[in-house]
């Protein structure tokens, strides 16, 4: 392969950090403590951005909304949803409620506070895949739920 350079247009080279400067990476119990990033730092969807990636979609059936998103950013979601005929899955943190003017076919998970094992992650995924089959969301769900061993709670 041959790199082109334009002496017009000269690229600035940015040294490679040495490992002295690398820290090492924390273990995920330590990962929310002194020298985590903050919330507020960590890089978040924007509006723009999404509907123009959906827009070079040509076909989906399923969009999952999995992380915390501005109502803009759930109102482009949903209306692209809507507009190709995809259904919506979103998955809301803990105790949250879902967005106002989701579409009235949208599936919303309640995340639980930890996932360490990827459970959750894994059946939304299932889930997902099997709508995208052409399940109806109640068969989607079943068979979500029988392929990670989880069954219906026994009443006391």
């Amino acid at each position: 392969m041959a790199l082109l350079r334009d002496p017009a247009r000269p690229t600035a080279l940015v040294p490679e950090p040495s490992t002295d400067d690398l820290e090492p990476a924390l273990p995920e119990d330590e990962a929310s403590g002194p020298g985590a990033p903050e919330p507020s730092s960590v890089p978040s969807l924007d509006a723009g951005d999404v509907d123009l990636g959906l827009r070079y979609l040509t076909n989906y059936g399923v969009v999952v909304l999995a992380e915390p998103a501005s109502p803009d950013v759930v109102r482009v979601v949903g209306e692209a949803a809507t507009w190709n005929g995809a259904r919506l899955v979103m998955v809301v943190g803990p105790g949250a409620e879902p967005p106002p003017g989701l579409p009235p076919d949208a599936v919303v998970f309640e995340a639980p506070t930890d996932d360490a094992d990827g459970d959750f992650a894994a059946l939304v995924g299932r889930f997902a895949a099997a709508l995208d089959d052409g399940s109806d969301a109640a068969d989607a769900f079943r068979s979500s739920i029988a392929e990670e061993g989880w069954t219906q709670a026994v009443a006391d």
